[in-house]
């Protein structure tokens, strides 16, 4: 029986997410198959993968094929690696404890790597989320401006219409004692 690493399909439409599995390759995509090692959610920055280490590594050690995609989240999570370590070792090039050593120093390399694009992620967000307050706090300035300089013509206009009515009175009150007398 040949076996796979591939993912299934799951979620909603434009929003799915994939169990990582071990099937047969004659299954259906999301049919029936033998273990369930992990998952892979390509909706979040960066993309979240879960995924049972030994049981991938045992897996592909027994001849499991994965997918191109399974690939290369296994190279990614470092099973591949391990695979050939494993083969350096078992050839006699290295011992276990250098593989090891190799494995950490190649994990710890990775994972600095990873927070470092997280960390840029972030300050790139923060960075957009500051020019849009500023562009926002200028717009409203601006509009803050436009809306005094607005109600300042009309009460211009208004005290101007008062002066003129109060001069007109004052105008026709001496008229009116005139013709009072």
């Amino acid at each position: 029986m040949a076996t796979k690493i591939r993912l299934q399909r799951h979620g909603r439409k434009n929003y799915a997410f994939y169990p990582i599995v071990i099937a047969d390759s004659r299954a259906p995509r999301d049919g029936k198959f033998i273990e369930r090692i992990g998952s892979y959610n390509p909706n979040t920055n960066p993309a979240t993968v879960t995924l049972n280490f030994e049981r991938a590594l045992y897996w592909v050690n027994v001849g499991a094929q994965p997918t191109d995609t399974v690939r290369t989240i296994l190279s990614q999570e470092g099973v591949l690696l391990m695979k050939h370590l494993q083969g350096g070792v078992k050839k006699g090039a290295f011992d276990e404890a250098e593989a090891q050593r190799r494995f950490e120093a190649w994990k710890q390399k990775k994972q600095a790597a990873v927070d470092a694009a997280r960390v840029s992620v972030a300050s790139a967000k923060e960075l957009a989320d500051k020019k849009r307050l500023e562009e926002e706090q200028a717009k409203n300035a601006a509009k803050a401006e436009a809306v005094a300089k607005k109600k300042a013509e009309l009460a211009a206009a208004k005290a101007e219409a008062e002066a003129a009515a109060a001069a007109e009175e004052a105008a026709e009150a001496p008229a009116a004692e005139e013709a009072a007398e």
